[in-house]
């Protein structure tokens, strides 16, 4: 079978491998806790434990060297825990809480590549939070840490670093001035470097994604930039050279998928890309599943879908294992754990 499901206690939202790929970690907000899983072959990873959040996390992010795990906070910010003691069952591997001096909404996480800078998008606050990660750990985690806010549009969601560390990628649901009702989503190009010290002015360009784009990946060189247009039920792929040059003619891949696509992954070398159609929504003769796309076929301007994988309900989150196998994703409504074999892809 391509694709097989575990429960998990709680509705997964997101997940993480560590480099080694023995562990993984699954955020359940519902639990208000993070579960850890232990990867073995040819098994499904088994929970072994639960770090305790004291409130619901969401998106997730490994800081360089995996040695922390970074949680999106609902209402703080973002938690942080030692990860080495979360496999190991220790009783304080919940390091501290970055705090956001805003609403509430956290819900994804990114973290600068040399682990001293921390982005939490806040949905509810039409900005992404920026904090002095290293900061906290070194002294203890305050008021401080927060150094500012980035100004994107509304309901900012997706967050991706380019590989070169120099750029850090931005989903809003709409754009700034834009009805909640419907409408353009945009894409943001935010410069790393500015952020860390001037928030506010960081922001280096802004695209139309489609109608709510609501995550967003690089390529592994870092050429193309591709976003999930979730009330488009679409992929969309950009050039990230023209987002910075030439806004306006970056849009070169357009690739219909299934029912509301939420998150998203390379795998296969960077060859195929797997989008969970979360029918969030339960639109009429839909249902979830997971799409396959072609990436050479969807940059040559060709459909680019190659089939579709059965899933839980409303898969949310994906995470591929290093040795590029198998893909694990979350199916929120069924609380189940996915994991699906790459070399079983249509």
């Amino acid at each position: 079978m391509p694709t097989a499901l575990e429960p998990v206690p709680g509705t997964p939202f997101g997940v993480v491998v560590t480099g080694d790929g023995r562990w993984s970690f699954v955020s359940l907000p519902s639990s208000g806790s993070v579960g850890v899983f232990r990867i073995g072959h040819p098994a499904l990873p088994s929970l072994v434990g639960q770090v305790d959040t004291n409130a619901p996390v969401l998106g997730e992010a490994l800081a360089p060297g995996g040695r922390y795990l970074l949680a999106a906070d609902d209402a703080e910010g973002a938690v942080v825990i030692n990860v080495s003691q979360a496999e190991n069952g220790g009783a304080h591997a919940l390091v501290g809480t970055l705090g956001s001096g805003a609403a509430g909404g956290s819900i994804e996480v990114a973290v600068s590549p040399d682990g001293r800078f921390a982005f939490v998008s806040l949905e509810d606050s039409a900005s992404i939070a920026v904090y002095n990660l290293q900061r906290g750990l070194a002294e203890g985690f305050s008021g401080p840490d927060l150094v500012g806010m980035i100004p994107v549009g509304m309901a900012p969601v997706g967050l991706a670093v380019s590989p070169d560390g120099r750029w850090l990628y931005a989903t809003s649901e709409v754009a700034s001035g834009g009805s909640e009702s419907g409408g353009q989503g945009t894409l943001s190009v935010i410069s790393l470097d500015r952020a860390e010290t001037d928030p506010a002015g960081s922001v280096v360009s802004t695209v139309d994604a489609g109608c709510s784009p609501v995550r967003v990946i690089t390529s592994a060189d870092g050429a193309v930039v591709w976003v999930t247009a979730r009330e488009s039920d679409r992929l969309l792929g950009f050039a990230a050279a023209r987002l910075r040059t030439d806004p306006s003619r970056s849009l070169i891949a357009s690739v219909q998928v299934g029912e509301a696509p939420v998150g998203l992954a390379l795998v296969d070398g960077g060859t195929r890309i797997v989008v969970a159609d979360s029918n969030r929504f339960d639109a009429p003769n839909a249902a979830s599943s997971l799409s396959v796309v072609s990436v050479p076929a969807a940059l040559a301007g060709q459909p680019g879908l190659t089939g579709h994988l059965p899933a839980g309900g409303f898969p949310r989150q994906m995470a591929l294992e290093p040795d590029d196998t198998t893909l694990l994703v979350t199916n929120f409504s069924s609380q189940q754990l996915e994991a699906v074999s790459v070399a079983g892809l249509p």
